[in-house]
């Protein structure tokens, strides 16, 4: 699911910090050394979507997110 919007890193950053109680702590640390690693635009908005709304997941969307994070993020 493409969006048409560029997340900022400000913004990434900011939704990560929403969503890291919800988030394994490993996903949280890798993807927040990831952010410091100066990501592309496309890799900025693919885990801002990954993220968003990841509290509401239900529990076989939050295994495929994490397994998508750890991807994108290692």
């Amino acid at each position: 699911m493409a969006c048409s919007i560029d997340h900022s890193m400000d913004d990434v950053e900011k939704k990560l910090e929403s969503q890291s109680a919800f988030l394994p702590e490993g996903l949280y640390k890798s993807s927040d050394n990831f952010l410091k690693g100066n990501p592309t635009q496309e890799e900025l908005n693919e885990l801002f979507h990954l993220l968003k709304k990841y509290d509401l997941a239900p529990e076989e969307e939050r295994a495929e997110r994490n397994r998508k994070i750890t991807a994108l993020t290692s």
